[in-house]
């Protein structure tokens, strides 16, 4: 694990533990790693952690017990890994972390027998890009970064407006423990709740479209919960959607082939935007619909589809 810094003015002349622990958000026990087992470094020399320094010197600070490389998986995409962080591709149908239900098959579990911290969570049928971190350290970094994620998916109808905004608060549903869904402003049990979306493919005939969701907040199942206020559900939902127990709907045509071409809700976390949480570089990742989604709209190849997300997420 490596860390580097520049004092400012505002850390002029404090200790390096001290810095160490306030800027570097480092805790006793990791540097007393660095103490005892690592390197400190100050402008390239060799300094104490009690020693001092000064505006504009150059800090240095690593100690070893570095996260393995991850184990490689077929159906997990490692798109990139360093020694603090890796971005993948979550198949739909795996959870992302062992829980009560799935204790012994999850993303990271498969990824590596070390502990490994989710800075984003799917759904288990929700499919995509997700990052994760290699110790608790850079996982609590990245909660301070801002992630500007945008998931694509195949819902029922086509949106009036071709992109808009949702803002409508969500709470959990009274007496249950699964199911979310929206309430008024002046509701106390309402989380805020803010969804962007855009329309980018249609097709009329079978009366569905493929929406671009963009989260303002990070609710959950908020764009299953707001798609489907919206008159919208995602194609495959078997909890919001109009085939569902608790919110049936027989106002779309052969919804049920629909939803039996997917087999889950046709939801897929698409693109990703961060700065890296040690070296500060920007960092952009996109994922391809994947093959399940694609089959709704089977006019169109993968080709196009590739095209058009990058298009849609800028890179071209």
């Amino acid at each position: 694990m490596q860390f580097n810094l520049t004092v400012t003015d505002e850390d002029n002349g404090k200790e390096l533990r001290d810095i160490m622990r306030d800027r570097l958000q480092m805790s006793r026990t990791m540097i007393k790693k660095v103490k005892l087992y690592g390197t400190l470094e100050v402008n390239g020399e060799h300094r104490r952690i009690i020693d001092t320094v000064v505006t504009g010197d150059k800090v240095f600070a690593a100690y070893g017990d570095e996260q393995d490389k991850l184990n490689t998986d077929p159906m997990i995409p490692i798109l990139y890994e360093d020694e603090y962080i890796a971005v993948c591709v979550k198949p739909a149908g795996i959870v992302t972390h062992p829980c009560h239900n799935h204790l012994d098959d999850s993303v990271l579990t498969r990824l590596s027998d070390k502990t490994l911290h989710p800075v984003m969570r799917l759904d288990r049928e929700t499919s995509g890009l997700m990052v994760v971190a290699k110790s608790g350290y850079i996982h609590n970094a990245m909660i301070n970064i801002k992630i500007r994620k945008k998931y694509i998916a195949c819902c029922y109808g086509i949106y009036q407006e071709d992109s808009g905004t949702i803002d409508l608060p969500i709470r959990r549903r009274p007496n249950s423990v699964m199911i979310r869904e929206t309430t008024t402003p002046d509701d106390p049990a309402g989380k805020e709740c803010t969804t962007h979306y855009r329309t980018i493919l249609t097709d009329k005939n079978d009366n569905i479209s493929l929406v671009e969701f963009i989260l303002g907040t990070g609710r959950c199942h908020q764009i299953r919960v707001h798609s489907t206020q919206m008159g919208h559900p995602l194609i495959g939902d078997g909890l919001y959607g109009p085939n569902s127990i608790d919110n049936p709907d027989d106002s779309f045509d052969n919804s049920k082939i629909q939803d039996e071409k997917i087999g889950r809700q046709a939801l897929h976390a698409y693109s990703l935007e961060f700065e890296h949480p040690i070296s500060h570089e920007k960092m952009h990742f996109m994922s391809d619909i994947p093959e399940d989604m694609r089959r709704l709209f089977p006019e169109y190849s993968g080709e196009f589809f590739h095209e058009l997300l990058s298009k849609v997420d800028g890179l071209v």
